[in-house]
């Protein structure tokens, strides 16, 4: 038997006439696990001695169930011509052992959870292999795939186990934990009794963990929700509503202003009037210049007269240009309107200024039409300026649908024009 100790005896005869030593090796499969008590021995003509042979074959896979030749040889000193190997056979007994592991040993899912069960065969046989799950209740169902291993000694193989709830998901509240055992047995030693007695299979322990489908802080957040939605409704949303309505009954109650009130003139209409005219050279932009023409249309108001002024900022590709407009000695541009135009589709940068405030930067790529209103006027007194500066990063392509060679880009800005002084 593989792990334990057996021995057997030979004979050695010295028939020659002179005295003779013997050197005793064991040959074949067994030599591995076999010695020769004593290894070498000494006789005089007719004289034998008897040696010993210890057998000592490991539990070990390798060592297979069987017949196995045994052959010592016996080497003379001085005739090693004579040399003979006398030879037996051993018989090595079955031995049946499996090793096994679950993994994972805990397994989290709501309904469902999968295993693998990790089997090798560590006996000196062949093994069938098959499985049986045990649960104190019948509240989980097991599938194995394959249902059973065919197993050489030594080989190693795993099957796939997927283990169900059979109730129903467990929606609020604690996790159920499920825990179950599976009982790997050999075909050969589950049939014989008292070999299933010595042999004991192995059972290995695991658990199914039926998790919650919603957890407990998900239950904590719709309660939370539940009570700001309350909270609205019930103190929030009436206060709002309350200002709403006090603000809008302030509005209704106030008087309209006219632009011209702020110098003292009462509401008045009138026509003819000149408007701004632009600060430099008006008409057609020469390429690589900014230019701007001026105009006003509609009546007075409050003194006031709408007004409108054009820049034209023309640079070509990889430069700058500014375009200008100056407010008229004596007036006061309030400015409500503007509109910029980038018709061609130009890349590059335009910065709008009133004065020393800069109003907007924008991207040129980034419009086509672009127009800003404000309620309130922007004022802009005497002599100062309205200007557009344009970077010229690339000139796009007009309706002609060839690339233009610089860009082109026009600043409309409109408002009330306010004479200050008589």
């Amino acid at each position: 038997m593989p792990g334990s100790t057996a021995s057997t005896v030979l004979t050695v005869r010295n028939d020659s006439d002179i005295v003779e030593a013997y050197t005793l090796e064991v040959v074949g499969d067994c030599a591995a696990w076999s010695v020769v008590e004593p290894e070498r021995v000494s006789l005089y003509p007719g004289t034998s001695e008897t040696v010993t042979i210890r057998l000592n074959p490991p539990r070990s896979p390798g060592i297979r169930a069987g017949d196995v030749p045994l052959g010592v040889r016996v080497l003379p000193a001085e005739h090693p011509e004579s040399v003979t190997v006398p030879e037996t056979t051993v018989h090595i007994e079955e031995f049946h052992e499996l090793r096994a592991q679950v993994l994972p040993r805990r397994r989290r899912g709501w309904l469902r959870g999968r295993y693998r069960v990790a089997v090798q065969n560590a006996g000196n046989c062949p093994a069938q292999v098959s499985f049986t799950p045990e649960q104190a209740g019948e509240e989980l169902r097991f599938a194995f795939a394959p249902a059973q291993l065919s197993l050489e000694p030594g080989e190693s193989a795993q099957t796939r186990l997927r283990v169900r709830a059979t109730g129903r998901p467990v929606w609020f509240g604690r996790q159920v934990v499920w825990p179950f055992t599976v009982n790997v047995s050999d075909a050969a030693v589950a049939q014989d009794a008292d070999r299933a007695a010595a042999v004991p299979a192995p059972v290995l322990d695991a658990q199914f963990v039926q998790i919650p489908v919603f957890p407990k802080w998900l239950l904590a957040l719709l309660a939370l929700l539940i009570a700001l939605v309350v909270a609205w409704f019930a103190l929030v949303r009436p206060a709002v509503r309350s200002t709403a309505k006090q603000a809008a009954d302030a509005v209704a109650h106030q008087s309209p202003a006219s632009p011209g009130a702020k110098n003292g003139q009462s509401p008045a209409t009138g026509s003819g009037s000149s408007g701004p005219q632009a600060g430099g050279q008006g008409g057609s932009a020469q390429p690589g210049t900014g230019t701007q023409s001026g105009g006003s249309t509609g009546g007075t108001a409050g003194g006031g007269q709408q007004g409108s002024a054009t820049i034209d900022v023309q640079p070509p590709g990889g430069q700058s240009r500014t375009g200008s407009y100056k407010v008229p000695q004596g007036k006061v541009f309030g400015v409500t309107d503007i509109v910029v135009a980038n018709f061609q589709g130009d890349e590059g940068v335009m910065t709008i200024t009133f004065g020393d405030r800069t109003i907007t930067t924008i991207a040129l790529e980034t419009f086509r039409n672009q127009d800003y209103h404000w309620v309130t006027p922007i004022e802009i007194p005497e002599n100062a300026t309205v200007t557009a500066n344009v970077t010229c990063a690339k000139p796009g392509t007009p309706a002609t649908g060839r690339q233009a060679r610089q860009c082109h880009e026009i600043l409309n800005v409109s408002g009330v024009l306010i004479t200050t002084r008589q």
